[in-house]
């Protein structure tokens, strides 16, 4: 800002810009041209009118420098396409990682991949995600950060292992074989999937991906589950599982997906009280034949009943009811709402506290002589039900906890089919649980009198998220992490996590609450085996550090099929069992179970971020691992223990991955694998519907790139795609369908169109050698400068902070409101009529040169293929340069001037007032006079035009006139037709030292002088001939 006084402005400003006439001009129409080797800008930039070659203004034609580029301003169908390709190969797409790899960088920016799962064809998920992820990758490496990234896949797993299989049963294969089918169907996968990542655009080296099922990837997993194993936090149990009867085996919680419109048999059923509570003998003589009502939507857990439980500080009541005289004993405040379900009167015959239920004895409704006790219990609730719940231990989490407790029997009744046990009784045995057993239990209750009523009840279930059917609960012998120990750790490190959104930390947290453990054993055939031995005669596990260790080295050289392929003397050699102090070999079998795949991935930081910083000697390694390549492209020297910038996933990952991640690595280090987790929504149709083929609303991004059979399916290319990510609202759901993406190419279409019109306007220009110091530019080149050092700021924060959306917002705002309304409509007579090598148009064309570089890097990370076509075309660059390889938008602080805004908006101001007066009309018709009382706005002014009238000022090339007068006053004998209008202008210089609110009116007159026939500006004297300016450029051209 300006440290001097008022009088001083106009001189300061004239240093900064010393030129004293410029060779400035109006707005006029965009001159029109053959469409030849060159073509002229699009209407957006201003409309072109055509010239008659035989009309005085059709000689001068080829004296006017009109725009020239080949760049294309549109591209459609097959040609879109090859460009796009060619472009990856001419820009060395598939070189960019390795190449900003091996540059020399002061910051590392890792983004680590959280793996998608290899069981299908790339779809819109994919391409939100990993486009997401792209676009803040090249953000950084434009910014000289060494970007750490590398891609994988999630390999094991059941889906993988049943799709592999088809038709055939599991049985019919051994675990080798079914092993064989599934890694050859997860590889297909991932080529499918790898293919669709590079043609969007994706940086990263393919050929140095991390799979789960990679030896070197299983052997640092293993050494997590050493680690924690040694802690103790992994541990073998019998206890209730959610099980999939569907695919027989133990499920996570992360593994389930809950169902809302889930519809329940609902039975109210009573457990009649053969041993009253002490306190309710004493007291209440007509007690006899009560009956304790339970309510359940899981009939078939009835014939596993072990206890009944109670809240001990709620109210109860025996209440009688008006119809049958039957007393039923209820929590008191669920009174009322049972008198309206049954539909009858309800009668209290007394009350008690719950602690005063103690001691109570029922008979099981279905098996004779069972008694079954009244016990305490805090997971009791009031909310629905009788306020007293049927437990089943071998069935329900809670009921365990009081099982384990009160040290009841838990007895499984179900298999791992979902069928009836024998010990559930002849009645039931082999029938299906949740179907023909439900009937047959409650047809059961019927007969021995005790079924109540039965509803359909609607509620959340948790189903497989793989097979989309009902899970049950039942125990069985399993390996768990403890994850009520580490809950409270992995929750203040969460705390010191950023999270985008900061909504999502809530779920994270309530994740942990709910999880008390972890299941981490399956059942199943394609995965990591759990490297545990067990006795043959005892059962009892083998597994400590030695065992662990040698299996982890075992997978390492030779994959995790060793286990199955290896004698068991290769698996536990004398040296192990020596250490391990265990018996011989011939005492144990191998397990059979493998590791939840949420643990595989969850171990990624150790095999993916951690390799690096292991000891020399262990960094041999077999050269045909597909890991081996880790090592060299981490940091130099290693990060101890290092964690990754960020974390970018869907919100289904709340329980999945960034769960997994976050247990596993406090456990083993005590501190979060992640700096900031980014939590993205799901891609959704345009309705917000989910996508499914049976509605016919699935968008295949292959489609969407490469075009459909149907002809409403144009080709839309990658970068279009990539438009619609970075211009979604990641953070909540993500509609896609062919709105959207029409919108998507229109807007980049407008795009190109600005694109065009800069590189067009820069033929003949190199930066180089022709551009112009900013203290020798017009005001307005300046000006321009000052607004593109905003535009960079902008842009660059709205990146950092992950808002691809916002940085188009403010691309979009700057095109649109200073480069197409502003800038470029006042630029044209100065870019086609000045002489070509003239200060005035050099100063132009530098300031659209820095335009065009700026707005390029600023799209690059969304648009990198449009942004490297655009390079091309772009001057002063050499041969084989790409745009990614040379940086971020470069801005200066010395294009930020003082007093430069002010004394241009001040004539923008004025310059508004005049539009303002004449709508409708051209402002290239009129003469303007505008009066300012002598003061600090007059002498702003006075530097946009030293003259007190011209017609080539810079003042009047702001005020897009044909003449400018400026004065102290306004004349007194205006003409009649003048149009009169007034404002003002506030200055406000060094943070308010100075501040003035300066008056000024205008004058407009619709001007005396003839429009030039070469310029087509009304300052010529009659219609045939040339303005004196014209008359100068031929004449110098001559």
């Amino acid at each position: 800002m300006l440290l001097c006084r008022t009088s001083a402005v106009s001189q300061s400003i004239a240093r900064w810009g010393s030129t004293a006439r410029r060779r400035g001009a109006v707005l006029h129409p965009a001159l029109s041209f053959n469409y030849r080797s060159c073509q002229s800008v699009s209407s957006t930039e201003g409309e072109t009118q055509p010239v008659d070659a035989g009309s005085s203004q059709g000689q001068y034609r080829d004296s006017v420098l009109l725009p020239c580029t080949d760049f294309p301003i549109k591209l459609t169908g097959q040609k879109l396409l090859d460009r796009e390709l060619e472009i990856q190969r001419m820009c060395g797409f598939a070189e960019l990682y390795s190449w900003q790899r091996e540059r020399k960088a002061k910051k590392e920016f890792c983004l680590h991949d959280g793996p998608p799962y290899a069981n299908g064809d790339p779809h819109v998920g994919h391409a939100l995600n990993k486009i997401l992820k792209d676009i803040r990758n090249r953000f950084e490496m434009l910014r000289g950060r060494q970007v750490h990234y590398v891609p994988g896949w999630d390999c094991h797993g059941m889906p993988i292992e049943l799709k592999a299989l088809g038709e055939l049963g599991p049985s019919s294969l051994s675990a080798l074989q079914i092993r064989q089918k599934a890694r050859q169907f997860a590889e297909r996968a991932i080529a499918r999937q790898k293919a669709a990542f590079q043609r969007w655009g994706v940086m990263a080296d393919w050929d140095k991906c991390y799979y789960t099922f990679d030896g070197a990837y299983e052997a640092a997993q293993l050494k997590v589950f050493q680690e924690m194993h040694s802690k103790g936090l992994i541990y073998q149990d019998y206890k209730p599982v959610f099980w999939s009867p569907s695919s027989r085996t133990a499920l996570a919680e992360a593994e389930l997906e809950y169902n809302p419109e889930h519809v329940s048999r609902a039975i109210y059923t009573t457990f009649p009280l053969d041993a009253l509570p002490a306190k309710l003998a004493s007291e209440a003589e007509d007690m006899k034949g009560v009956s304790v009502l339970v309510w359940t939507t899981q009939p078939w857990t009835i014939p596993a009943n072990q206890a009944v439980c109670y809240m001990p500080n709620a109210q109860y009541s025996v209440l009688k009811r008006a119809d049958s005289g039957q007393l039923l004993l209820v929590a008191t405040e669920r009174a009322a709402g049972l008198a309206a379900l049954l539909g009858t009167e309800l009668e209290s015959k007394g009350t008690f506290t719950g602690s005063e239920l103690e001691g109570g004895i029922c008979r099981h409704p279905t098996i004779p002589g069972k008694e079954v006790p009244l016990l305490p219990a805090n997971h009791v609730t009031m909310g629905k039900g009788t306020g007293l719940v049927h437990t089943a231990p071998a069935h329900g989490m809670e009921d365990f906890s009081v099982a384990s407790h009160f040290k009841l029997s838990v007895e499984c009744i179900v298999d791992e089919e979902g069928r009836f046990t024998e010990l559930a009784g002849p009645e039931l045995a082999n029938l299906h649980a949740m179907d023909e057993g439900t009937e047959k239990v409650i047809c059961m209750l019927k007969e021995s009198g005790a079924l109540v009523r039965e509803e359909p009840c609607v509620h959340s279930y948790p189903y497989d998220w793989r097979t989309k059917k009902p899970v049950i609960i039942r125990p069985s012998k399993q390996w768990f992490i403890n994850t009520a120990s580490l809950k409270d750790k992995a929750k203040e490190v969460l705390q010191k996590v950023r999270v985008m959104p900061e909504s999502a930390r809530g779920g994270l947290l309530s994740m942990l609450d709910r999880r008390t453990y972890w299941c981490i054993s399956r059942q199943r055939s394609w995965g990591v085996p759990i490297p545990v031995f067990y006795h043959k005669d005892t059962g009892e596990a083998l597994i400590n550090k030695h065992t662990v260790s040698h299996i982890s080295t075992l997978f390492k050289e030779k994959g995790s099929d060793c286990w199955w392929e290896l004698p068991l003397e290769s698996l536990l050699p004398p040296e192990v069992l020596k250490k391990s102090k265990a018996g011989p070999v011939e005492d144990y079998v191998r397990g059979e179970d493998v590791l939840d795949i949420w643990f595989d991935s969850g171990a990624s930081w150790a095999a993916v971020l951690e390799e690096g910083t292991e000891e020399e000697e262990d960094r041999s390694e077999e050269p045909e691992s597909r890991l081996s390549w880790l090592r060299a492209s981490l940091l130099k020297p290693p990060e101890p223990e290092p964690r990754a910038d960020m974390y970018v996933e869907g919100k289904d990952q709340i329980g999945g991955w960034f769960q997994s991640s976050l247990l596993t690595s406090v456990a083993v280090r005590n501190k979060a694998p992640y700096k900031s987790l980014v939590v993205h929504g799901f891609a959704v149709s345009e309705k917000g519907e989910k996508m499914s083929k049976s509605l016919g609303n699935v968008v295949d991004p292959q489609v969407v790139i490469n075009g459909g059979t149907d002809p409403t399916t144009p080709a839309y290319g990658a970068d279009a795609l990539r438009w619609w990510v970075a211009e979604s609202n990641v953070f909540s759901e993500v509609q896609i369908g062919p709105t959207a993406l029409r919108s998507a190419r229109d807007s980049i279409n407008k795009l190109r169109n600005t694109l065009k019109f800069l590189l067009g306007n820069l033929q003949g220009f190199d930066p180089r050698t022709h551009a112009v110091d900013p203290k020798e530019m017009q005001y307005l080149d300046q000006y321009m400068l000052h607004l593109l050092r905003g535009y960079s700021i902008k842009v660059t924060d709205a990146y950092s902070e992950f808002d691809a959306g916002r940085a188009i917002r403010v691309l979009q705002a700057f095109i649109n409101r200073d480069l197409s309304s502003f800038y470029f409509s006042i630029i044209k007579d100065r870019l086609y009529c000045e002489p070509e090598g003239s200060l005035g148009r050099r100063s132009c064309q530098t300031v659209l040169e820095e335009v065009l570089d700026g707005l390029t890097r600023s799209i690059a990370p969304i648009l990198p293929h449009l942004a490297e076509e655009v390079y091309l075309h772009a001057p002063g660059h050499d041969e084989g340069e790409t745009l990614f390889r040379s940086g971020w938008v470069k801005s200066s602080s010395v294009w930020r001037r003082p007093g430069l805004e002010e004394a241009v908006e001040g004539a923008c101001a004025i310059r508004d007032s005049f539009l303002s007066s004449i709508p409708g009309k051209n402002a290239a018709q009129y003469d303007l006079t505008v009066a300012i009382e002598p003061g600090l706005l007059f002498e702003l002014m006075e530097s946009l035009q030293e003259e007190p009238t011209a017609t080539c000022s810079q003042l009047t090339e702001l005020m897009m006139s044909a003449r400018t007068t400026l004065t102290s006053s306004l004349p007194r004998d205006l003409p009649a037709d003048t149009l009169l209008a007034s404002g003002s202008f506030l200055i406000n210089l060094e943070g308010g030292v100075i501040r003035e609110d300066s008056a000024f009116s205008i004058a407009a007159v619709p001007t005396s002088a003839a429009r030039c026939p070469r310029c087509r500006r009304y300052t010529s004297d009659t219609p045939d001939c040339l303005c004196p300016r014209c008359q100068s450029v031929l004449s110098v051209a001559a």
